[in-house]
């Protein structure tokens, strides 16, 4: 059993190694190569190559073509997590198996109360929240592929945005803010939406009716 794991252990060093060389070598393209990390990232390839680092070095380096930057990892994203929808659509529960009984339930349940809400709120939060779970379950429990894609665009463009603007603002400083203030900001504006939306669902209740 020890061997076993040690040499899983070597086996995953090694796809680790080659995957951030791979992450680096598609980092060299620039825009295109942001597209496609975000693609990849979205699906099941991890890549250690952070597309984060990559959209802030290049807001950095060229702050007026920041936009740009922004709508390409936004597209990328969003296009990678559709088909990690449509994959785990078609393999139906298998595609929960490597998720665990406990977490699969509880992000069924949010699911279940907030629909693609909860997708969103799961975009903006910072990791290591499973934002692939809510994207794999949205996709099991068949919701709508287009409000599912407009909640991962939404939620995306809200931090792809942040990120682009705060490198091409401050520079070297906007990794400093972001470590710093990021995750508080994700977190306040996921729960000022899930915030505006039981606010809105509980003003359309029907009032009763006085006799």
């Amino acid at each position: 059993m020890i061997l076993f794991l040690l040499s899983l252990g070597s086996f995953l060093a090694k796809i680790s190694r080659k995957l951030t060389r791979f992450g680096a070598y598609v980092a060299a393209f620039g825009g295109p190569g942001l597209f496609i990390l975000c693609l990849l990232d979205s699906t099941f390839v991890p890549l250690p190559s952070s597309a984060d680092a990559l959209l802030i070095f290049l807001s950095m380096a060229n702050p007026r073509w920041m936009p740009l930057y922004v709508l390409l990892a936004v597209l990328g994203s969003t296009i990678g997590c559709v088909i990690l929808y449509y994959i785990s659509r078609r393999a139906g529960s298998r595609a929960l198996a490597r998720f665990s009984p406990e977490k699969q339930k509880r992000v069924k349940d949010w699911i279940d109360k907030y629909d693609v809400l909860s997708v969103l709120v799961a975009c903006l939060l910072p990791p290591p929240f499973p934002l692939k779970l809510f994207v794999v379950t949205t996709g099991v429990l068949r919701l709508s592929v287009v409000r599912f894609a407009l909640a991962i665009a939404a939620g995306r463009a809200f931090r792809y945005l942040l990120l682009g603007y705060l490198a091409a603002r401050y520079g070297e400083q906007a990794k400093v803010i972001l470590a710093k203030y990021y995750p508080w900001v994700g977190l306040a504006l996921a729960i000022l939406i899930v915030g505006f939306f039981l606010a809105r669902s509980f003003l359309r209740r029907p009032r009763p009716v006085e006799i």
